[in-house]
């Protein structure tokens, strides 16, 4: 498609460069003022003027043409009026000759992304604490993949620490192979629950569980077979969890993996004169850049995240040579991950500037907290499987008839609970709720589902509409609801890059609602199937697109778009 804001940038006479003037310049909200506007505000200092004075001698020297047919000066703004038709023949073209992949583009050709994301805990529970680091992660990895960066999806375990001995005692004591190859994580973490009731009356069990954790460190041959029995029962349940919703990694890397890849770093920070001792402990002090000293080794020499993140880091840039990489987790790590990244700034590494905190907020249930120790965590697989029994008694009322009802109410159940975690803003707190998430009237992954489900439909009852030889008549399409759901659709591509680079998949999701509701005006307002031939043919085109753009869109957010709801 014409670039429009370059276009715009070459006409305006002004004592700014080509780069500065299309950073100004937007698309407007109201199509009455026109389609791009340039706020002269920036340039009174630089010419002297008032914006009002500015905006008009900047009008009178605009060159129109066949793509740029009007300019006003109103209160200090160029408004530009572009060629309505030509843009939308251009986006529908655009949409068409993409072949489902509108958005997609070579610009992060040769460059690598890593993305750390979900990282599940060994032995515990896969719950709903854990939708938004997946789901944004894995949105983040297919768009930055449509893009055409090479993408390392990363799935940091959590298979180190104390509570792996804790485990391997509660193990012996009170389960056994057969049970927890039934029973799954589930019995991993009833014992683990035990464990923790027990250990206040029974101190021994502490110092059991110490035992053993230094065990597995030492390599010892059954602490090492019962922690990878453990991580294979882990993985095999949480596997059907990532499958369910269209997640997957390219490492499984976890802690355990950085435990002996640890003291090259720390012996090249003491060389730095980085490390310092404090009450026994080995620390870099950060007070100079506003933050506590980053605690590396503890007084009794066992290692903490920091130094293995640390570890990792250097590991990854090695292995992958990255030009980005993101970590996917909650806000509340916020002041570890500012410590590990000024701590690899000092120590000379030039690509700490790559490396990215992409926090989010928190997501829970109406009924409140979990905690694992407790027992009282809401497992993700049966926040999904409700929220697909629901979507199925609904579809079963709307649709009694539809084919494969199981299979449409797993994808809008799914649907449902991934888009809640995308939605909005990632760093806004989460509670969620069935009935909202369900909704195939609010800003919801079924409305969206349905929208484009509704635009197959109409190209269903149009027929082979495509092999026609009829020509359509774009003088149907030039009207304010289908303008402005083509602008719509054709800002698609820059909203895949701007969710990107501001590691932001609620762009993509807030632009899907935008298009949908765009739509549902443009169907109410314009009859698609009619008598007239090439109106049909023009408006059917629109139609199309809107559903390529819809499904597209939705995809990239690990939604799958049923063809018929």
């Amino acid at each position: 498609m014409l670039d429009y804001k370059q276009l715009i940038a070459s006409k305006i006479k002004a004592p700014l460069s080509t780069a500065e003037l299309m950073s100004l310049i937007t698309e407007t909200s109201d199509d009455s003022f026109g389609d791009y506007a340039f706020p002269c505000f920036k340039l009174a200092k630089l010419m002297r003027m008032s914006p009002v004075a500015i905006a008009e001698k900047l009008a009178a020297d605009i060159e129109l043409d066949d793509h740029i047919v009007n300019v006003q000066a109103v209160n200090g703004y160029l408004n530009f009026f572009v060629n309505r038709l030509e843009l939308t023949c251009e986006v529908i073209s655009d949409v068409f000759a993409s072949h489902g992949e509108y958005g997609n583009s070579d610009m992060g050709s040769g460059k690598t992304v890593c993305i750390d994301y979900s990282s599940v805990n060994i032995c515990k529970s896969f719950h709903i604490g854990h939708l938004s680091t997946t789901a944004i992660g894995s949105a983040l990895y297919k768009i930055y993949g449509a893009l055409g960066y090479k993408v390392v999806g990363i799935n940091h375990l959590g298979d180190y620490g104390t509570q792996f001995g804790k485990m391997i005692v509660a193990f012996k004591l009170w389960s056994d192979r057969e049970t927890a190859e039934r029973e799954g994580v589930k019995e991993l973490q009833r014992v683990y629950v035990k464990f923790h009731q027990e250990e206040a009356e029974h101190p021994e069990l502490t110092e059991q569980a110490r035992e053993w954790f230094a065990r597995i460190e030492k390599g010892d041959l059954e602490a090492q077979e019962l922690f990878e029995f453990f991580k294979k029962v882990t993985l095999a349940e949480v596997m059907k969890i990532y499958d369910r919703l269209n997640v997957k990694f390219d490492s499984w890397n976890g802690e355990s993996f950085f435990n002996d890849k640890m003291d090259a770093p720390l012996k090249m920070l003491r060389d730095k004169g980085l490390i310092t001792e404090s009450q026994g402990a080995q620390v870099v002090e950060l007070g100079n850049y506003g933050m506590p000293p980053c605690l590396l080794v503890k007084s009794d020499g066992s290692s903490l995240y920091a130094t293995r993140d640390i570890a990792a880091a250097i590991w990854r840039k090695e292995e992958y040579d990255f030009d980005k990489c993101l970590y996917v987790v909650a806000y509340q790590q916020n002041l570890h991950f500012k410590q590990v990244f000024k701590v690899l700034e000092l120590a000379g590494f030039d690509w700490a500037k790559d490396l990215v905190h992409v926090a989010f907020g928190m997501v829970s249930l109406e009924d409140g907290a979990m905690s694992t120790r407790k027992g009282n965590v809401v497992l993700l697989k049966d926040v999904i499987d409700k929220a697909v029994a629901k979507a199925g008694e609904i579809i079963a009322e709307k649709n009694p008839d539809l084919a494969e009802k199981d299979k449409v109410a797993e994808q809008v159940g799914v649907g449902a609970v991934l888009f809640s975690a995308l939605e909005s803003s990632r760093i806004k707190d989460i509670v969620f709720n069935y009935d909202r998430v369900l909704n195939f009237d609010g800003e919801t992954s079924p409305y969206l589902q349905y929208t484009c489900a509704r635009c197959n439909s109409i190209l269903e009852k149009a027929g082979d509409w495509l092999s026609s030889k009829s020509v359509g008549d774009y003088r149907a399409l030039d009207n304010p609801e289908t303008l402005r759901l083509v602008k719509l659709v054709g800002s698609f591509p820059q909203a895949v890059k701007d969710a990107a680079f501001k590691y932001e998949p609620s762009i993509i999701s807030a632009l899907l609602i935008d298009i949908a509701q765009a739509f549902n005006r443009f169907y109410i307002e314009h009859r698609v199937l009619s008598d007239n031939m090439a109106e049909q043919i023009a408006r059917l085109q629109v139609v199309k697109a809107t559903a390529d753009v819809l499904k597209r869109g939705l995809s990239l957010l690990g939604i799958e778009a049923p063809d018929k709801m």
